[in-house]
């Protein structure tokens, strides 16, 4: 198998993500990437669950840790009977699963896929963590294959001179779409707002554009407008942690305000990545994380005491915001999604 994470950032190499490797699953600490280059051992499906929980990782790191948690589940019953197994299986299939609410369906798809692999290892008295191991590493690989066609149809929207805003960080898409430049030589600039209040964009975009030979500037979220104005942003761009069918983005929250001022300011709006064909606006629940990790930078609180704070981890763009959701299949308008129809069974 030729892996798809050649020739792209640090963060993006599959080892780097997350890695099933000596009874444990080793997470690379997107809390504190690239300061401090340091993973997270857990020991058992439960605490990679939690690392999801914690932000270890992000974006679509967890689909990948959730598929190395179930390989840590089925090496921890390897001597059990096989019923107890699948039992035991099920289980943390739902533990995984559940760890953060907004993306449960995607997570679902990822160890629905696992317990296919697994029944069928079980019943022909197979090695099942290899089963569930290769079978997260042939999704992984299926994923970046997928996501890199998507880069492709993004990036034929960039030129030399183009001047491209970000939000947050969109995973394998960044890496993908700044491939794909670089095979056509094509050079343009990057816009990264920080993405309070974990810094995603500071440092995790921002690191992954600059390790490829990109030039890019960080500034801070409430700088977008101004820098629309006096910089001047062709294309705006965001992946998406769900696209319901009828059109609407559920993102890392901001992602909303930076679709308002690009209309304002007559800039595209591309999101990327494929519909969910089971979800509908009404279907979402957005995650309401601990206040407290707005509070503080880093560990260190920067408020009084008694100030209160208010974290919702994702907000919703409508339709109206959306000048094309860019797909592995072309670019489609928000009305369009009902008609895309995946390529392959599943993309997880």
């Amino acid at each position: 198998m030729i892996r798809e994470d050649h020739g792209l950032a640090t963060i993006l190499q599959y080892e780097n993500v997350a890695w099933f490797e000596d009874g444990a699953v080793r997470i690379l600490d997107r809390r504190i990437y690239p300061r401090e280059i340091r993973s997270v051992i857990c020991r058992n499906y439960g605490e990679v669950a939690q690392a999801i929980r914690d932000m270890v990782t992000q974006s679509a790191g967890p689909y990948t840790a959730a598929g190395m948690g179930m390989v840590l589940a089925a090496y921890q019953m390897r001597y059990s009977e096989k019923v107890r197994t699948w039992e035991e299986l099920q289980v943390a299939a739902e533990v995984l699963s559940t760890a953060r609410p907004t993306t449960q369906n995607r997570m679902r798809q990822v160890t629905a896929g696992c317990l296919a692999v697994a029944k069928t290892a079980l019943d022909a008295g197979e090695d099942v963590s290899k089963a569930i191991f290769d079978h997260t590493i042939a999704s992984l690989n299926r994923r970046y294959s997928i996501m890199e066609r998507v880069g492709k149809n993004l990036a034929d929207h960039f030129e030399d001179d183009s001047v491209i805003m970000t939000q947050c960080y969109g995973e394998t898409i960044v890496g993908m779409m700044l491939r794909a430049c670089r095979a056509r030589g094509v050079n343009p600039k990057f816009i990264v707002p920080e993405t309070r209040p974990y810094l995603q964009g500071a440092r995790l975009t921002a690191s992954v554009i600059s390790e490829m030979g990109f030039e890019t500037t960080v500034i801070t979220d409430n700088m977008a407008a101004w820098a629309m104005e006096q910089i001047g942003v062709n294309l705006f761009t965001s992946a998406a942690d769900t696209i319901t069918i009828d059109g609407y983005v559920v993102n890392k929250v901001g992602t909303l305000q930076l679709a308002i001022l690009a209309e304002c300011y007559g800039i595209p709006y591309y999101v990327t990545g494929m519909p969910d064909l089971d979800m509908r606006v009404q279907d979402i629940r957005i995650e309401q994380r601990n206040p407290e990790e707005v509070l503080s930078v880093f560990g260190q609180r920067h408020t009084l005491p008694d100030v209160g704070a208010w974290y919702p981890a994702f907000d919703i763009t409508p339709p109206k915001l959306i000048t094309g959701v860019v797909t592995d299949q072309g670019i489609l308008s928000p009305d369009q999604l009902a008609s895309y129809s995946p390529l392959q069974k599943s993309f997880y």
